[in-house]
Formats: C-alpha cells, sequence, structure tokens
C-alpha cells in the first residue's frame, strides 16, 4: 500500500484545489471527446446478419425494436464455453438498470454473443437477468466489425485490431496465458459498442 504524508489541514485544502484543477481538465478533456464520438461519420451496412434470438431468427434491423439508435455489447461467450466471461458477466449484472434510460431516449441495448442461443439461454437463466441476448453463432457479425479474431490469426498476426493491424502474439510455451486462451476461445472478442442507425435497413 502506498505510504502517505501526514499534513496539516491547509496542506492538504491545497494539494486537494490542485487535484481539482486536474479532474477539471480531464473532465473538459472527455467533453471534447465525447463531442467528437458523436460527430463520427455513419457507416452504412449492406450486409444481412441474421441472429438466434430467444424467439427465433432475427435480422440486425429487427434488434432495433423499432427505435432509432442499437448499441451492442459484444459479450465474450465463445461457442465451447459453459458461461460466459466473468468481466463481461461483472458489467452484464448493470444491464437492466440502464435499458429503461436508454429506451426513454429512442435507443435500444442488447448482448451479443458467439456461443448457441441454448447456451446462452441457460447461463442468462442462472445468472437471474433479463436484457436482450442473441446468438451470432455461424454469423460473420464479430469478424466483420472487427471484434474477434482465430487463433491463426493470433498467431500469424493478421490481427485487426483497435482499428489497425496487430503483430502476431508471442506463445512462450503451451501454458502462456495467449496460448490457453487462444485454445479455449478460438476467436477472441473485445468489448466495444456498436451504434448504428436504422435509417440504413429500411432502404
Amino acid at each position: 500500500m502506498q505510504s502517505h504524508r501526514i499534513v496539516s489541514r491547509e496542506e492538504w485544502i491545497a494539494a486537494r484545489k490542485t487535484h481539482l484543477a486536474h479532474e477539471k481538465e480531464l473532465t473538459q478533456a472527455r467533453e471534447r471527446l465525447n463531442e467528437e464520438r458523436r460527430a463520427l461519420p455513419w457507416v452504412k451496412v449492406d450486409k444481412e446478419y441474421l441472429f438466434d434470438g430467444p424467439a427465433g431468427k432475427v435480422s440486425l434491423s429487427d434488434l432495433f425494436k423499432g427505435r432509432s439508435q442499437l448499441i451492442v455489447q459484444h459479450f465474450m461467450f465463445a461457442p465451447d464455453w459453459n458461461e460466459g466471461c466473468k468481466s463481461c458477466s461483472f458489467w452484464a449484472d448493470g444491464f437492466e438498470r440502464m435499458i429503461p434510460h436508454l429506451a426513454a431516449r429512442d435507443t435500444t441495448m442488447v448482448a451479443i454473443s458467439r456461443a448457441p442461443k441454448e447456451k446462452l439461454a441457460a447461463f442468462k437463466q442462472r445468472m437471474g437477468w433479463t436484457f436482450p441476448w442473441a446468438s451470432s453463432f455461424g454469423s460473420d457479425f464479430n469478424a466483420d466489425f472487427a471484434v474477434g479474431f482465430t487463433e491463426a490469426q493470433q498467431r500469424n498476426g493478421d490481427i485487426a485490431y483497435n482499428y489497425r493491424r496487430e503483430g502476431a502474439w508471442q506463445l512462450r510455451g503451451s501454458d502462456s496465458p495467449v496460448s490457453t486462451i487462444a485454445a479455449m476461445t478460438s476467436m477472441t472478442s473485445r468489448r466495444s459498442v456498436l451504434k448504428l442507425a436504422i435509417d440504413d435497413f429500411q432502404a
């Protein structure tokens, strides 16, 4: 644990004011970044994607549920897993609270995973979740939107991650974390938000 100096209250207030100024700088920088993100151009999606939902096959446009915006949470759950990613599960526990607020702002939120819908349904029931969750099993969706890559891509460096090409991952023995994860998942997804406009699907 980091050790701390013991000072007078006046010294603490002076240090806190300096830190507050830095916090405000960060807040202002974040606001500029958010404005820049909102102003990003859009890309028309011409490819038809189908997902397995609780009630059967649904298209990407169906996932909007009549709203103008869609947030896709890429939940890491590989086809050969029996349960979802621990970190993704941690964040998913709060999805239900967000969904009504997003809906009030004309936005639908859905989780998408590569595991078959039967595995998603079983894990969803176990965790007590109610948020919309669809399977992209057998679809090109994850690969097309650069939120996943195969074990072979990891080994030969053919990885598009964070919108740039990555070099080959160095595997140091069969027990290395990368080697273990690659063997378990065959495709590793990163958390990402995909925001689309329903107008692109009405043409």
